[in-house]
């Protein structure tokens, strides 16, 4: 009952008059080392036993075999050491086994150790030294329907195991069984791509922080017009972001769109960074931020304004122009249906889009283990009419997205088009997409002239 009551509350927070980001105020509590270890491991219990044994059933596998080395892990199984573990120990084999009849699942570590609280050593050395012929006798004496390996040509996320692994495996298997062999690809992405409750209240408050740093980063404290270069603020964030004793999982980008006809940011193909500009009064900025936190990640794309003398907000025109963002945003998150494809719901997004007069680019990526998680691919910035296989795969309840898309928007005072690059996380809870801590609605302004968050 506790995981539904927290599911209750989750959904009272994302409904309450909270608002949409607290960009302004103090900075939301970080966890200290160990508290974030304890409730990491406290989720992967709760998932092991409430997530795991609905996801095995769902995709009729009986077990799992998640094969790695040291500091060359399966990206699943490095989702399950324990949080105090950063890499597997020598070879680290995790074996899952349904019993069936609603009886619970078995966990196993063909291994010198336990692998945390859940996984259970099954490996006596002294008494049989093949880890391998170990590994086999177990699954023989299980008998398995269906024994799930991680491979998969398409979702690499999903193709953990290596090469020379599978070859052991296989030759260490009987014969007999090899023929019950099969890929665990939507298995893997099915435990990577949910969320619980119990994460998705804590994943509001990673959202929060994120969002706080990117607000810090486009204020006085970090830009001084005319002075200030775009790349020394990437580093001014990065910097941030350790301070804080988090991580990026990837390099800030700082960009600059401005009135001047021989800036042209908003040409630029997203397979090149933007280069270096002093900031000055009267740009558009754009920064690309993730953070890290507890086994969760962020991924935020955020406008400011730099005001002229004697602006107090920013021009009517570039408010506009964010609320034309605004509107795509709706349209792709209004078309997200439970066993909808990546590829259908990107369709349906862009032909609304169109019909509205909004010029669209959208490549919506899952969020959570991974910043590019695993799950539907909607749509790519170079693949506007669909993704192979990966935007194929379909919607699922209790799965997380970055809803990250571009607006080509005609500025006639700037004489050019500009892009409203927006980026912000959400929940979708197989009915309704949530923003997990709200989405940018007004442009941040440097310097800051009054408070600019939305209310809901």
């Amino acid at each position: 009952m506790f995981k539904y009551f927290l599911l209750l509350l989750f959904t009272a927070l994302l409904l309450a008059d909270y608002p949409l980001y607290a960009q302004e105020g103090p900075l939301p509590r970080i966890l200290s080392m160990e508290e974030r270890a304890s409730l990491r491991d406290q989720w992967l219990e709760e998932r092991l036993e409430d997530v795991l044994p609905a996801l095995m059933r769902r995709e009729q596998i009986d077990m799992w075999v998640l094969i790695a080395r040291e500091y060359n892990e399966d990206p699943v199984l490095k989702t399950m050491l324990p949080a105090t573990w950063l890499s597997a120990r020598r070879r680290t084999i995790l074996l899952i086994y349904d019993p069936g009849a609603g009886k619970k699942l078995e966990t196993l570590a063909i291994a010198r150790y336990d692998v945390g609280r859940q996984f259970k050593k099954a490996w006596d050395k002294e008494k049989e030294p093949d880890q391998w012929k170990r590994l086999a006798a177990i699954i023989e004496s299980k008998n398995p329907r269906k024994i799930a390996i991680n491979y998969s040509q398409h979702f690499a996320l999903a193709d953990g195991i290596t090469a020379s692994e599978y070859e052991r495996f296989l030759a260490a298997l009987p014969e007999k069984l090899h023929s019950r062999v099969v890929p665990g690809e939507k298995l893997s992405i099915g435990w990577l791509e949910t969320r619980t409750a119990a994460e998705m209240v804590v994943y509001r408050q990673v959202c929060r922080i994120a969002h706080h740093i990117i607000a810090e980063g486009f204020s006085e404290q970090a830009i001084q017009p005319g002075v200030t270069r775009t790349d020394e603020l990437e580093w001014w964030y990065r910097e941030r972001i350790r301070q804080l004793k988090l991580t990026a999982w990837f390099h800030p980008s700082v960009s600059i769109q401005r009135a001047d006809p021989a800036s042209a940011e908003e040409q630029r193909s997203f397979s090149s960074r933007p280069e270096a500009a002093v900031i000055q009064p009267g740009d558009l900025l754009h920064v690309d931020f993730g953070i890290s936190y507890l086994g969760l990640h962020t991924d935020t794309q955020q406008h400011a304004y730099v005001l002229r003398q004697g602006e107090s907000e920013p021009p009517a025109y570039l408010t506009e122009a964010l609320h034309t963002g605004n509107r795509l945003q709706d349209l792709l998150t209004g078309a997200f249906h439970t066993g909808r494809t990546g590829n259908e719901i990107l369709a349906m997004a862009r032909k609304q889009a169109l019909e509205a007069g909004i010029t669209p680019a959208i490549y919506t990526h899952p969020i959570g283990y991974h910043g590019h998680g695993a799950g539907p691919t909607i749509g790519l910035w170079d693949q506007q009419e669909g993704v192979a296989v990966r935007g194929d795969y379909p919607l699922y309840p209790n799965t997380a997205y970055s809803i990250e898309l571009n607006a080509s928007v005609e500025i006639p005072q700037w004489n050019k088009s500009i892009r409203i690059m927006l980026e912000e996380d959400a929940f979708f809870n197989g009915e309704t997409v949530w923003y997990i801590d709200g989405r940018q609605t007004r442009l941040l302004t440097v310097p800051r002239v009054s408070d600019q968050t939305d209310k809901p």
